[in-house]
């Protein structure tokens, strides 16, 4: 039997947290040995979520936010999961205490502490951590993320955005200042909070833009794609939010600059070793009812002959390869572990 890596878990009563903590607790190499949450402190895992009742660590206390304490734990790696802005501090003190950490948040996914002001209406809590932060997109990264003291894992939509998009602008294959996003996103994308907008009247039956004309994801978007394409890049985006509890279905529209035949080759380049990125193929739509509850992302895309246009589709659950997944995708590479382990699911 392999050894288990002790890990801790700061905010784990969020949507985003309760999926880490079911993945965690059923992970072959995972051993949690800190929970932390202000709300459910001092009650039992199990006691606030009795689903997990008899998993291994469900009895587990859940603690205030204390970083020592988790150090004393036993702890090597935390995942955080908690709101842009409070992350950093934590993250800043858990590194100095020696522990490898995992965020969630947005606090480490930019470059530049000014962009990070721009889009999050506040400066960077801890700017001299940007420079050791890894963007924990393991299909790209995966050599850096190995060796990280602290990931940056990136959002739901950048996830959805991102990986169809990189290798045809690495190979030239398309316009990178035609690119226009539509997304649609279900409610736990929001978090777990009383909040007039989403609760259930509110969202039933209907469909609703929001985040306009600048999403904060725009932000991480933008400086991956700029990246892949070696050159400044600026994209429309409008988010949706659907009245499902889960999943996101993204389009992407984007001027052809090279044959639409080699949209196919371009895209299986990059990923054929990848276990999570399934290729639908070309004519195909993927569905979200394929993907959620899983950490699966699924890309098909179509050509527009009447203007030349390539329409790409991904879908992926917002939770899972958006957020809890791919963060576990992180911790099997930094373990060394197997790349799926923990989330084999269909």
């Amino acid at each position: 039997m392999e050894d288990l890596t002790k890990v801790a878990i700061v905010g784990a009563s969020g949507y985003t947290g309760l999926e880490l903590l079911r993945i965690v607790l059923c992970h072959p190499n995972a051993e949690l040995t800190a929970v932390t949450s202000r709300s459910n402190a001092d009650q039992k895992i199990d006691d606030v979520f009795p689903r997990f009742k008899k998993l291994p660590s469900s009895e587990l206390t859940f603690i205030e936010p204390d970083m020592r304490a988790i150090a004393a734990s036993g702890a090597t790696i935390a995942f955080l999961a908690l709101p842009h802005g409070t992350a950093a501090p934590f993250a800043s003190e858990l590194l100095q205490l020696g522990i490898r950490v995992i965020d969630l948040s947005a606090d480490f996914r930019l470059d530049d502490a000014n962009t990070y002001a721009e889009f999050y209406d506040q400066q960077h809590p801890s700017p001299e951590l940007l420079d050791q932060a890894v963007y924990g997109l393991p299909e790209i990264y995966q050599n850096e993320i190995q060796s990280a003291q602290i990931v940056a894992s990136p959002g739901c939509y950048p996830t959805s955005i991102i990986l169809p998009l990189i290798p045809l602008l690495r190979d030239k294959l398309i316009d990178p200042s035609s690119i226009s996003v539509s997304s649609m996103s279900g409610v736990s994308g929001a978090g777990r909070k009383a909040s007039l907008p989403l609760i259930f009247p509110e969202v039933n039956e209907s469909v609703r833009s929001y985040g306009l004309p600048r999403h904060r994801h725009l932000s991480e978007i933008e400086q991956e794609l700029s990246k892949a394409a070696n050159q400044s890049v600026t994209i429309s985006f409008v988010p949706h939010l659907i009245p499902v509890t889960s999943g996101i279905c993204t389009t992407t529209f984007a001027n052809l600059t090279g044959e639409f035949s080699t949209i196919s080759n371009s895209l299986r380049s990059l990923y054929k070793n990848s276990p999570f990125v399934r290729l639908r193929g070309e004519g195909i739509s993927p569905d979200t009812k394929h993907v959620t509850g899983t950490n699966f992302l699924d890309i098909g895309w179509h050509h527009d002959p009447r203007t030349n246009r390539l329409i790409l589709q991904s879908t992926e659950d917002n939770l899972g390869k958006g957020a809890a997944g791919q963060a576990i995708q992180s911790f099997n590479l930094m373990t060394g572990i197997s790349p799926t382990a923990g989330l084999l699911t269909a």
